[in-house]
């Protein structure tokens, strides 16, 4: 997986997250993201890597969103490892 592939699985598990208003207001409660802010900021590995911090702290959620999205959970642990990294070359 590459920083554009994680990327776009960061959106993709976004729009997961904000298909339910319960997820959604956990989202941002967990995260401390506002939804300005989150907008704001979708863009950068910081935010991307929050939300699927988000979906790893909470294995039902996990499951849930790899399940709807076709995608092993493992996929979204290395898609995170790879936000990381690139913050840190920020």
């Amino acid at each position: 997986m590459n920083l554009a592939q994680a990327e776009s699985l960061a959106y993709e598990a976004l729009v997961w997250a904000l298909s339910d208003s319960i997820r959604a207001r956990r989202l941002l409660d967990l995260t401390g993201l506002d939804p300005q802010g989150l907008r704001d900021d979708i863009g950068s590995a910081a935010v991307q890597s929050a939300i699927l911090g988000f979906l790893l702290d909470h294995e039902p959620d996990l499951l849930a969103c790899a399940e709807a999205l076709a995608r092993p959970p493992g996929d979204i642990a290395r898609a995170r490892h790879i936000l990381e990294l690139s913050c840190v070359r920020c």
